[in-house]
């Protein structure tokens, strides 16, 4: 058994337009990076946290890193064991990028390595997201899911929980941009309708099942034609400065499809190439400069990993 470990755990894209609160997938960056150490003293430390401008809690209790630890070690019956834990933040807050779930799922898939990986990977979700409820009140698996497993995650169940993992098609290339301002998920959710139209409501099913059917079969047409969202873009779009010269700046460039990243305010598109995902992600980002929105890119393939062990 290692005295001790450091990972990494991808930043997420949620809802991709058509499947809000149960489709998501992982990129290879940003992400956050957590240590942990095993300790002669009994229970977990905090001992140190990094690029949060101090905004999170060093109370274990708290924190949703080490929240899925707690819950980890209360399953495995090693409440007594004793660790430290480091977490760096390489990730904006309130960005739509999962920055929560990145790090509780560093946590979780951390002490299953450190103690030599008795579980398997999928049965680390359920702790990962207890992290989850802790940071923004609800156990949602949309992020968590693709950070921890890699890949594409489609929720189609929480009660019970059953997820289905889909492998990108080859080629498929994400550009995430991310405008410096910060949108906090409860607010963006308090925003939205308690109720929809029925004919909304089956426009997005189609769109969903276009989608998944799109991935499995690697019809990139069909991909680009599915990433429509009638329910939670109109909403939420009003929430982003320039959101609609953006989104159009990418499909002008390409793009299969852009949309909002989980809550937002990041915008995300999927292209069927690294060239047009870099295309798009240069149109993107000079929208949003025209409208005096200070941002950064992130362009990386579908990350198929999840997070990964750094030494």
């Amino acid at each position: 058994m290692a005295e001790s470990i450091r990972v990494f755990a991808p930043a997420t894209v949620a809802n991709v337009n058509c499947g809000f609160d149960v489709l998501g997938f992982a990129v290879d960056q940003p992400g956050d990076e957590l240590v942990l150490r095993r300790s002669d003293k009994k229970g977990i430390r905090i001992t140190q946290i990094t690029g949060d401008e101090g905004r999170l809690s060093l109370d274990p209790g708290k924190n949703t890193a080490t929240v899925s630890i707690l819950q980890y070690l209360q399953k495995q019956g090693l409440e007594d064991i004793g660790l430290e834990v480091e977490l760096h933040k390489k990730m904006p807050f309130g960005s739509g990028l999962g920055s929560s779930a990145a790090s509780t799922v560093a946590g979780v898939f951390a002490i299953n390595a450190l103690l030599d990986a008795p579980l398997p990977t999928t049965n680390l979700l359920p702790f990962a997201m207890e992290g989850e409820r802790v940071a923004c009140g609800a156990a949602h698996a949309d992020n968590v899911g693709p950070s921890l497993l890699g890949g594409f995650v489609l929720i189609r169940s929480y009660e019970p929980l059953d997820v289905v993992q889909i492998a990108p098609p080859p080629g498929l290339w994400c550009a995430v941009i991310h405008p410096k301002i910060e949108i906090n998920t409860k607010d963006a959710r308090e925003i939205l309708r308690k109720r929809i139209l029925m004919s909304d409501a089956v426009d997005q099913w189609g769109n969903l099942a276009g989608l998944i059917a799109g991935l499995y079969t690697a019809d990139y047409a069909l991909i680009g034609r599915s990433l429509q969202d009638h329910i939670v873009e109109p909403i939420r779009s009003v929430l982003i400065p320039g959101f609609a010269r953006v989104k159009a700046s990418a499909l002008e460039a390409g793009a299969l499809g852009a949309g909002i990243s989980g809550s937002g305010p990041s915008m995300f598109s999927l292209s069927a190439d690294e060239a047009t995902a870099r295309k798009a992600a240069t149109a993107m980002q000079m929208a949003f400069d025209e409208a005096g929105v200070a941002n950064e890119a992130f362009i990386s393939p579908v990350n198929t990993r999840g997070p990964i062990i750094l030494d």
